[in-house]
């Protein structure tokens, strides 16, 4: 747990760490709507996720965000895999008519299209995964709160508590590593006193999992109880009227950004809708309308 990589902020000096968060967040949005777009096609489908995997692996190398710790972070998925594999094999979403036998065991077929729908929804995760980690890794809290504070300012017409709200998902997210040093802290300290968290039964992983969350919950109110004094003690006034130490400015960098995201939307848009498959296209046969 403690290589999970959500919610830890590195500060380097990257393009994409220089960016305006508002646009981070607004990025971020628009590429996960075009990740979880639906197309009619597997072809096109996975055209347009190897399009989309591209453009995150490019963004993670300018950003600096380590590869490695995405993996590591992966690891808690396998059981998803084979959860969304038996899901679709035992209830496919098509008419068994429609779809192509991939082997036969003992008399039960197995489709293509199971592995395929499986493999679409693991690719949306990892990807999904991996744009969390580009925003959290390259936005500070700080900045995150302004963020999400700057595109709540409009509720506040209504009495909505944006500054409240801002603040309180970005601690959330700040605390995400530290719950999870947490974690590993405590999973250690019970070890050496002779939990065992791998083997046993159900009772006796159940009772493991119990001596984890008891002190895991004491420790987080002991921490969100230091927390509140310190900001206390810090002045923090919720509904006073607060200034900005750094003030964003949009700049043209953030524009081009903006304008690249929104073209790749777009086109996202324009395939769904004309119904463009790549695969025909090479074949000579066009887009299908």
């Amino acid at each position: 747990m403690a290589s999970f990589a959500l919610g830890k902020y590195v500060p380097y000096k990257t393009p994409i760490h220089k960016m305006d968060p508002r646009v981070k967040v607004l990025g971020m949005i628009i590429l996960m709507v075009a990740v979880f777009f639906s197309y009619p096609t597997f072809s096109m489908t996975y055209s347009v996720m190897g399009v989309l995997a591209s453009l995150v692996i490019i963004l993670m190398i300018i950003s600096k965000t380590s590869f490695l710790k995405l993996l590591r972070s992966l690891k808690s998925l396998w059981f998803m895999i084979i959860f969304l594999l038996i899901i679709y094999i035992i209830a496919p979403k098509t008419s068994v008519d429609e779809m192509h036998v991939a082997f036969i065991i003992k008399g039960y077929s197995f489709y293509w299209e199971s592995f395929l729908d499986a493999g679409r929804i693991l690719l949306r995760l990892i990807l999904m995964i991996g744009l969390s980690m580009i925003l959290t890794s390259t936005t500070s809290p700080l900045d995150l709160t302004y963020a999400l504070e700057w595109y709540m300012t409009p509720l506040k017409v209504i009495g909505f508590p944006a500054h409240i709200i801002a603040m309180t998902i970005s601690l959330a997210l700040r605390f995400i590593p530290t719950i999870l040093e947490d974690v590993n802290r405590i999973m250690k300290a019970q070890t050496s006193r002779g939990v065992d968290f791998e083997h046993g039964g159900f009772g006796k992983k159940i009772r493991a999992i119990i001596s984890l969350i008891i002190p895991l919950f004491v420790s987080a109110f002991v921490r969100s109880d230091e927390l509140a004094n310190a900001m206390e003690c810090r002045g923090y006034d919720p509904n006073g009227k607060r200034t900005k130490y750094r003030k964003m400015k949009f700049k043209w960098g953030d524009a081009f950004a903006l304008l690249l995201l929104v073209a790749i939307l777009a086109g996202c848009i324009y395939m769904k809708v004309i119904n463009f498959d790549i695969f025909n296209v090479l074949l000579g046969e066009g887009a299908v309308l």
